[in-house]
């Protein structure tokens, strides 16, 4: 499938009540409307696909950045690719897309140390959400590293541009529930921190409360890791 073939697909399968609630969500006016299913079905039907997704990120358009997020090969991501896309995004739709790929690529802990100190909103926002993804997936970094990533979300958050302060509590819950040492420095920070504020615009998103959404989380998996009766 070439470049004018899967963008003649997504333009056949937004719609205009995807493109409405796109907009809510701050993406711009250059959209299809593809809800995440359909995205999801097409890179599956394409699969692994760099060339293209690179075609398609040049577009501009979101939809093709999207479907380009979910079909470009981590293994063939340098840092000159990553860094020019992290330059091009514009809303945290296509921003948390993005960091869903670098998660995937052996950059995701550079990128995350480089990209989270940003005083941009959207590499800020992708730099916090890989440290996440780095305390769900990465089993092998020590707890120094998430304390000290505490210790920054405690002293900044507040501060933060307003998609980054998302990204950063969820950064905290991600560290909360990843083992049973950083749980209660976790839930101490949040106590702390108190209320996160975000403004989620024209949508009915709303910010989790980090201790709860914590203790929540580990109570249902310690409850399934018990032996049944």
């Amino acid at each position: 499938m070439n470049l004018q073939q899967t963008l003649q697909q997504l333009e056949n399968l937004g719609t205009e009540q995807n493109r409405k609630i796109y907009r809510r969500h701050g993406v711009g006016a250059d959209l299809f409307g593809v809800s995440y299913a359909n995205q999801n079905k097409l890179a599956k039907a394409i699969k692994r696909n760099h060339s293209l997704a690179q075609e398609l990120w040049a577009t501009g358009n979101h939809d093709a950045r999207v479907l380009a997020a979910l079909v470009a090969d981590p293994a063939q991501a340098d840092a000159d690719l990553l860094d020019s896309w992290v330059k091009d995004l514009d809303s945290y739709v296509v921003t948390d897309a993005f960091s869903g790929f670098v998660g995937k690529t052996p950059l995701a802990y550079d990128k995350a140390g480089e990209w989270r100190g940003s005083p941009a909103e959207w590499p800020g926002r992708a730099g916090w959400h890989l440290v996440a993804h780095l305390a769900l997936k990465n089993r092998d970094l020590p707890d120094d590293y998430f304390i000290a990533g505490l210790d920054t979300i405690e002293r900044e958050i507040h501060a933060g541009k307003n998609r980054v302060r998302d990204a950063m509590n969820n950064a905290l819950i991600a560290i909360g529930i990843r083992n049973d040492a950083l749980e209660p420095l976790a839930l101490a920070a949040a106590a702390r921190i108190g209320k996160v504020a975000v403004d989620h615009g024209e949508t009915g998103c709303k910010t989790p409360d980090a201790a709860d959404y914590i203790r929540r989380t580990l109570a249902r998996r310690r409850q399934k890791a018990q032996p049944k009766a």
